[in-house]
């Protein structure tokens, strides 16, 4: 038995939304909206082209204005826009321990992480707290932010 077309589109939609209470930043929902919005052209008789094409625009257009909307949350220097400030992270290993640049997990990934604290160089496995972000690399230090 083969499933129908707008099914399939509404289980992705589902699986998209649901991926994204994990990561927060919006852009799987409005993937998951793309989907779900395939799903209706598919019901409503469309073919496989039009499906895709639909959906797709959707999540783009939806993907452009969630970037804009990060973009234009506050400046952007790293440390005032940063939802995870405060966050704990487990020091993996020094990438390059003179330098403070080190591997993190954190929610269950490993990041580039460069710890600012002078000479202050933990071992692996301790816990370090985030306090901003340059790029895709994590700026933490070795106390909560605040304490």
């Amino acid at each position: 038995m083969i499933m129908e077309t707008w099914l399939a589109w509404v289980i992705v939609g589902f699986v998209l939304v649901i991926a994204e209470l994990t990561t927060g930043t919006f852009y799987l929902l409005v993937l998951g909206a793309g989907a779900f919005v395939a799903a209706l052209v598919s019901w409503a008789g469309g073919g496989l082209l039009l499906q895709s094409v639909v959906g797709g625009l959707v999540a783009i257009g939806g993907a452009l204005l969630v970037h804009h909307w990060h973009g234009a949350r506050g400046p952007s220097d790293g440390r005032a826009n940063l939802l995870d400030r405060g966050q704990p992270v487990v020091l993996e290993a020094w990438a390059n321990e003179s330098a403070g640049l080190a591997r993190v997990k954190y929610r269950g990934a490993s990041w580039d992480a460069r710890l600012v604290d002078g000479d202050n160089r933990p071992p692996p496995g301790s816990t370090l707290y985030i306090d901003g972000m340059e790029g895709s690399t994590l700026i933490v230090v070795p106390a909560q932010a605040g304490s």
